[in-house]
């Protein structure tokens, strides 16, 4: 088993649910693959025996990966140095058989699954995935494994925020992660009293945000506000900001650029939070905690029956499997018409348009 992908609460959960289903009910040997498909790429490849042994109280409780991952490098357009891309598939498949892999469970997003389950068909090796993501952005699950420690984490830091932007008569504004997608955005803005919701789903106009703090101001009589935006929300004809970090190109300082608008527009002064990395990291809750246990559970029966080419997935307040083939390739926004997108509008919550 590998994880891939960027990190998230919960993974060392899913780990530990796949041990010790492997083990003890089907008596199998668990290997993992350290640093997703840099290992399988490493000569020769990096891997660990996984047994029960390993998996103490604390393991349940960790953040992160205990075998390490990695978000770039795909095997079939692997970049090499001085520019330029080749392709490298061939020697995962090769690895892959010369560790005598019968199954592989994958631990990984939209992304990570489709280069995995594509390598895997090339290995003719049986492949079951685990979605994760704090974005919730995978199709097919109504939950993936870190989204809600990740929007406990927003939570609570505007739990804080609230008290000092009352003291100090501010508008705090807090920039989520979320790539494409505002699930953590919408659903920490509800559970932490926003007055403000902005999300790639919905392009913003900074004149209705101005009218809400103005409508806070004048039918409430209070003099702070609470705003969230994820990474990727957008003005009216206009595109999502982003920002260079470490020789990449990625969503962010839309915060900063709201604060300044609403500044100019309202006079208000505002302050900009920006969570970033914080949101991944940290004691998985237990929701996840329970998430990624039966997630590990069903993938490791899913390969004791023979299956391929699926992955776990949480449905109508169970666990079930769906085929990749309606995974990979498709995204998951935000529904405007579902329950979530009801409950902010029932709560007068500015979703950063006049409708």
């Amino acid at each position: 088993m590998l994880t891939s992908g960027g990190d998230c609460s919960g993974l060392n959960a899913a780990i530990r649910a796949v041990v010790k289903r492997a083990v003890h009910g089907y008596g199998a040997e668990v290997v993992g693959i350290l640093d997703s498909t840099e290992g399988l790429l490493a000569s020769p490849p990096r891997t660990m025996n996984l047994g029960v042994d390993l998996f103490s109280g604390a393991v349940l409780r960790s953040g992160g990966t205990m075998l390490g991952t990695v978000n770039k490098g795909n095997p079939f357009d692997y970049p090499i140095p001085g520019g330029g891309t080749r392709d490298r598939s061939a020697e995962v498949v090769k690895a892959i058989h010369d560790l005598g892999i019968d199954g592989l469970i994958g631990i990984g997003g939209d992304g990570s699954m489709r280069i995995l389950h594509g390598l895997m068909e090339m290995a003719e090796v049986p492949f079951i995935g685990i979605p994760k993501t704090i974005d919730n952005d995978v199709p097919m699950t109504e939950f993936a494994i870190g989204f809600h420690t990740a929007v406990g984490v927003v939570t609570e830091a505007m739990d804080r925020l609230q008290p000092t932007a009352a003291s100090h008569h501010r508008v705090m504004i807090m920039e989520t992660m979320g790539r494409q997608a505002g699930h953590i955005a919408l659903s920490a803005g509800i559970a932490g009293g926003a007055d403000v919701i902005l999300i790639p789903e919905i392009p913003y106009s900074i004149g209705a945000v101005a009218t809400k703090l103005r409508d806070i101001l004048l039918e409430e009589r209070r003099n702070h506000a609470l705003i969230v935006c994820a990474e990727a929300a957008r003005p009216m004809g206009g595109d999502s900001h982003f920002v260079e970090q470490s020789g990449s190109v990625v969503y962010g300082g839309i915060g900063h650029r709201l604060g300044q608008e609403l500044h100019e527009a309202t006079g208000a002064e505002t302050r900009v939070t920006v969570l970033g990395h914080v949101q991944r990291g940290g004691t998985p809750s237990s929701f996840d905690r329970a998430l990624a246990s039966s997630f590990g559970v069903h993938a490791v029966d899913l390969l004791a029956t023979g299956a391929t080419g699926r992955m776990v997935s949480f449905w109508d307040g169970g666990i079930r499997d769906v085929a990749l083939d309606e995974v990979v390739g498709k995204a998951k926004p935000v529904n405007l018409n579902g329950s979530r997108m009801r409950t902010a509008r029932g709560l007068d919550i500015c979703m950063g348009n006049d409708g």
